[in-house]
């Protein structure tokens, strides 16, 4: 079997200046240099790592990861994969299970992690890659995979849609993520294609799963991408930009969408806006991919099974598959033979291969009847208003559903009823209730975009919900609505003027200062709530001082601190201030916890993704955002500081309390940056 070095060296005998690897924010290497950096580094390499250790992995995209992971591969060295959204314990449990010797980190190990390295190695012989599922608890499985079979897949991807389709690939799922190394990253480097690997802050992904969809869309055009894989929460957001704003991109020529299952109407709607989407189907015991559909299949399958496998399918409906797979799991090789996917499903005459759902997912009604979820979701999910869904109802009467609805005005009602009209009756929604979005950092979906449904189940459904959970989809379409406010919305994509920054920092600081005062008036009415005063204690502790960074701020953007200080609030300001005195003064002093809520939440979006859009466009210093990045910073500790405080909180009449104040002013709040005037502000831009 030919090496790595040996497709790179092949490559550079053909066109030796063909850029292999492309950053888009910095130099990239040709095929001719990049073969000369893997056999370097690759015997650097060698020395320096034992064979047979992992070596932890977990950078950005960009040519250093590329690099790395290439001479790892030429070197025998085994690499240990981490996606930067796992969890500290997630982290912690994929090291000390595979014994890492090593580690290439954007951040600095843990001291639990650095002794780690004395753990014993229990990877199968062989292997390459290791890839931690996002499993379905906080200690996902590490499977194992050889070089010969990650090449294999890579090479049946490229034989499967043609190596004319090897232009210019970009890197858009999360860098760790197996799926892209193999189909993406492999697979262009095999058919001599270009590699765009640019850091995820540049494309849109700062925050991976709060993507900048209009960002993502203008990289694809500006960078003359061919092709992408998508996951379908990805694909969905693209297509709502080209929707919303009539862009096309047409350079375009195969974008593969996979990892979990996509609603046909999504697809429809994709290649309405002429995006070339081909739905795929994998496992990661398979190496990524197992099916890929082919150039013009317009039917709800995902493909024909690429030519290194063989599938057939089991009496109960299983589908098997015959051919390469993983070497195992740490400490756990397998025996090769026919794999049983967990996934239901069947074969037409043409050979394409069509999912029904997950075995092991199955509803069996009180009626006896037995049904997939999933297909009750895709008839859900074909309806705009609904942004998510997850069906349960084993052992009830008809099925059920948990809906995260697509828009703060969404009739969730009507689309049950239009998803019912297209179902047989024993398979109809009888009942749906609303939940906040699912997401990885929350721990209910997996990276690739599916439902981990025991992890819903146990925040919606279990006897005793959290009230935490409670609250954030209780004030989902309130936050909807905030997102939805131009303002919001140009400023989180950095399309605003420096004065309008600036009278939004005004705003702030006239809320902000009342901050304290606020806390201490909501203190004095729970003097019998020891827990509740300790905690504001803390709060009013690390809050004083916050209204002279905002001035301080407003004076590195350029703007007059003193004048900010002597203006007055807007009248937006100035309501939503007194609102919250109110309803701590003559209601319910817990109701201060709902403006926290909004607050603080509020403030980790505007930093993670307006501070750095609009500081890069307007060219602002650092020091003009240190409250919001600070905060934002802040923000992210109290958030999950409060999320256990409002768990704590048993009384119903405490936490609706808490609920309508949250309400409320994500309204209040959503008032005052609708009073800012951007179209005026813009005239300085």
């Amino acid at each position: 079997m030919s090496t790595i070095l040996d497709v790179l060296c092949a490559h550079a005998a053909t066109d030796s200046a063909r850029i292999a690897l492309d950053p888009l924010d910095g130099a990239g290497l040709s095929y001719s240099q990049l073969g000369g950096a893997v056999e370097g580094y690759a015997a650097n390499l060698r020395r320096q790592h034992e064979p047979g250790r992992p070596v932890a992995v977990q950078l950005d995209h960009g040519v250093d990861l590329s690099l790395l992971e290439l001479s790892l591969l030429e070197a025998g060295r085994p690499v240990l994969s981490l996606p930067n959204f796992f969890s500290e314990a997630q982290f912690q449990h994929a090291v000390s299970e595979c014994g890492a010797t090593a580690f290439y980190l954007e951040r600095q190990p843990q001291e639990s992690v650095a002794l780690c390295r004395t753990a014993p190695s229990l990877v199968p012989p062989g292997t390459a890659r290791i890839t931690f599922t996002s499993g379905s608890t906080g200690r996902p499985k590490g499977v194992c995979l050889s070089a010969e079979h990650m090449f294999a897949v890579a090479r049946s991807v490229v034989d499967a849609v043609g190596a004319g389709h090897a232009g210019r690939h970009l890197a858009l799922l999360p860098p760790g993520i197996l799926l892209e190394t193999v189909a993406g990253f492999f697979s262009t480097l095999l058919a001599g294609g270009t590699y765009v690997c640019p850091p995820q802050a540049h494309v849109g992904l700062a925050v991976p799963f709060r993507p900048d969809f209009r960002r993502m869309a203008e990289v694809i055009a500006e960078a003359r991408i061919t092709s992408l894989i998508l996951v379908p929460e990805y694909l969905a957001g693209l297509v709502r930009e080209l929707e919303n704003t009539g862009l096309r991109l047409p350079g375009l020529t195969l974008v593969a969408v996979g990892g979990a299952r996509t609603a046909p109407a999504l697809i429809q709607r994709a290649r309405s806006v002429g995006l070339p989407v081909r739905q795929g189907y994998g496992l990661t015991e398979c190496g990524s991919v197992v099916s890929l559909q082919d150039a013009g299949d317009a039917s709800a399958s995902v493909g024909s099974v690429l030519g290194h496998l063989r599938a057939s399918i089991a009496s109960d409906g299983e589908i098997m598959l015959d051919g390469p797979t993983a070497l195992g799991t740490i400490g756990n090789p397998w025996q090769h033979g026919p794999l049983a996917t967990g996934d239901i499903g069947r074969i037409d005459e043409a050979g394409r291969l069509w999912i029904d759902g997950r075995k092991s997912n199955l509803i069996v009604t009180s009626f006896g009847r037995n049904i997939a979820p999933e297909w009750v979701e895709e008839a859900l999910l074909a309806q705009p208003e609904i942004a998510q869904a997850m069906v349960y109802g084993d052992g009830l009467p008809a099925p059920e559903v948990l809906l995260v609805p697509s828009r703060w005005d969404a009739d969730l009602g009507r689309a049950v009823e239009s998803a019912n009209s297209s179902l047989p009756v024993y398979a109809r929604v009888a009942a749906w209730r609303e939940a906040a979005p699912f997401t990885p950092s929350n721990g209910q979906l997996t990276a690739n975009g599916r439902l981990r449904r025991d992890v819903i189940t146990r925040t919606y459904l279990s006897a005793e919900q959290a009230f935490f959970s409670e609250l954030e989809a209780a004030t989902l379409r309130q936050r909807l609505a905030f997102l939805a406010i131009p303002q919001v919305g140009a400023g989180l994509k950095g399309e605003i003027s420096r004065s309008a920054y600036i009278a939004y920092l005004t705003e702030a600081w006239h809320h902000v200062r009342q901050t304290v005062p606020l806390m201490q008036a909501a203190r004095a009415g729970l003097l019998h709530r020891p827990d509740l005063v300790a905690a504001l204690d803390d709060y009013i502790a690390e809050e004083i001082g916050h209204d002279e960074w905002i001035l301080a701020d407003i004076a590195a953007a350029g703007g007059d601190a003193d004048a900010a200080r002597s203006s007055a609030p807007a009248p937006a300001t100035g309501t939503m201030v007194d609102h919250a005195f109110n309803e701590i003064r003559n209601g319910n002093p817990v109701a201060l916890f709902g403006m926290v809520y909004v607050l603080e939440s509020v403030s980790v979006a505007l930093a993670e993704r307006g501070a750095a859009a609009v500081g890069s466009r307007l060219g602002l210093p650092p020091e003009a955002f240190r409250y919001l990045t600070s905060h934002g910073a802040l923000d992210q500790h109290h958030l999950r500081f409060f999320a256990g405080l409002m768990n704590d909180l048993a009384d119903r009449i405490d936490r609706d309390a808490v609920i309508r104040m949250a309400r409320d002013i994500f309204a209040l709040y959503g008032a005052i940056f609708a009073s800012i005037d951007v179209e005026a502000a813009d005239v300085d831009a």
